[in-house]
């Protein structure tokens, strides 16, 4: 980049940045100022903001940064990420209506205000609540940090990882504090239809620039690395990963992908199931974004070697070509909008959570609604500080922090399929099966020794905790068939 040319990438950038604090403050003007309101936009949102709400937020700074650096760095390996976009939201086609349904009638506005109906049990909603919470901040502090990274590229070094993460993330604290889902949405919207734009434009040219095409950059990738194309891939230390690892990768990210509470949440915010189920339908056309950022990887390979951290390969391969400084940043704010339409539905849900599903069950069950939508707003800015922290003091992969946020919410599937299954189902006997599932994944997180073939924890806690749940339910009582009915259908 030429002399100079960061101040106006810089400038490209900020200027992004304040377009999604006016969108994200304006966004809230008109809905109700209870938790309804809040946390659930007065249940009124349509196909096309379910469906940019739900694909913005999913592809963040993990598929825009970690993606291209997974296929930088690992090859085939990346591809895991394509297989289980591809069918991640199945589940909600058949039961999202009836979840929809359910919170209106109810008036859930949370994942565990269903399941903790359902079971009828404070205990599962505190233990949600935590599961959901070590779930998010791993992932939202992938999100800080690949807005850091973003800052710390383009400007050569003269903005740090650590206020390039504060400068993007105080925008998004503003607008979520202010607008709730509402500023979620909208911005998320901005930043989809931003964000499908730029990486097709940058996939295809960047093979184009670099190699004469996408076919010519593979021919020449299966000539001098060919290790890197065979699936499964390379593990993070180089070595070839075992298909256990990689086929454990995909079976663990697609059990968790719909049972995320961030997402879960959008469920109650839709105003109609038709709605509903035509998000689930298209949803898929919006992973196709993936591939060609995975092509922006592959790129760097054989033309940049050497780069690290491997997830900021793509703006050191912007920032290495002659491109105009204004398109570079345009490019820079896409990575940008990745990371925050992920960070900014983080932010809300956590909150959301702590206060709907932790406090007001366990320690003040009369709060008043405008008590619960203040205290919301106090924790979204705490929450967001303890992420910036880990942001700015953690080495991990942003792909191998998402990887351990799976392990713990995959631990919620067994809880959804037996909610509305299993009428044999207990409270004890779910309660125990969560606390077994999330023990053991944090066991084999925590002693990495006892893998076996690379087989993700998460899978090791789901097999725990199916046992423990079926075996505690037939020893114990299950909730009585009046108060199950509308669950299961009877």
């Amino acid at each position: 980049m030429s002399s100079g040319g960061w101040i106006v990438v810089l400038a490209v950038t900020l200027g992004y940045l304040l377009a999604s604090l006016v969108i994200g403050v304006l966004s809230g003007r008109r809905i109700s100022k209870g938790t309804e309101g809040y946390v659930a936009g007065d249940r009124g949102l349509g196909f096309i903001s379910l469906y940019f709400i739900m694909g913005a937020s999913i592809f963040s700074a993990f598929a825009f940064l970690g993606g291209p650096g997974w296929a930088y760095s690992r090859g085939a390996a990346s591809f895991y990420i394509l297989a289980y976009a591809a069918v991640g939201l199945t589940p909600w086609y058949f039961l999202a209506p009836k979840i929809s349904r359910l919170g209106r009638e109810r008036g859930y506005v949370t994942q565990a205000e269903l399941f903790a109906d359902r079971f009828q049990s404070k205990s599962l909603s505190a233990i949600l609540a935590v599961i959901s919470i070590l779930g998010f901040l791993p992932y939202l502090t992938l999100q800080i940090k690949g807005a850091g990274y973003v800052f710390a590229v383009v400007t050569e070094g003269r903005i740090p990882v650590w206020a390039g993460a504060l400068i993007a993330y105080g925008v998004v604290l503003i607008y979520v504090f202010k607008s709730g889902v509402m500023g979620v949405a909208w911005t998320n919207t901005m930043q989809g239809v931003f964000m499908l734009v730029l990486a097709w434009s940058l996939g295809l040219y960047l093979p184009a620039k670099l190699y004469g095409g996408v076919g010519p950059m593979f021919d020449q990738l299966a000539d001098q690395v060919p290790e890197l194309l065979r699936a499964p891939g390379l593990a993070a230390d180089g070595s070839a990963w075992t298909w256990g690892g990689y086929s454990s990768a995909v079976a663990i990210s697609t059990i968790g992908f719909s049972m995320w509470p961030h997402y879960f949440m959008r469920i109650f915010t839709a105003r109609s199931e038709r709605s509903l189920k035509q998000m689930v339908v298209f949803y898929p056309t919006f992973g196709i974004f993936l591939i060609p950022i995975l092509f922006i990887g592959f790129c760097g390979v054989l033309r940049f070697p050497g780069v690290e951290p491997a997830d900021t390969i793509l703006p050191t391969i912007l920032t290495s070509l002659d491109l105009p400084a204004v398109v570079i940043g345009l490019f820079c704010a896409g990575a940008l909008a990745a990371s925050m339409s992920t960070g900014d539905a983080l932010l809300h849900a956590s909150g959301s959570v702590l206060v709907r599903d932790l406090y007001r069950v366990l320690v003040r069950p009369d709060i008043d609604d405008a008590q619960q939508t203040r205290f919301i707003r106090i924790l979204v800015v705490v929450i967001g500080a303890i992420a910036f922290y880990f942001a700015v003091a953690s080495d991990l992969s942003l792909v191998l922090m998402l990887l351990l946020s799976y392990g713990f919410v995959a631990q919620i599937m067994p809880v959804f399929v037996v909610t509305f299954f299993w009428p044999r189902a207990s409270r004890a006997g779910v309660v125990a099966g969560l606390v077994t599932g999330c023990l053991v994944t944090a066991i084999w997180n925590l002693w990495p020794e006892l893998q076996w073939n690379e087989i993700h924890p998460g899978l090791w806690g789901l097999a725990a905790h199916i046992v423990v749940l079926f075996a505690v339910s037939k020893l114990t009582r299950p909730i009585d068939p009046v108060h199950t009915g509308p669950f299961l259908g009877t």
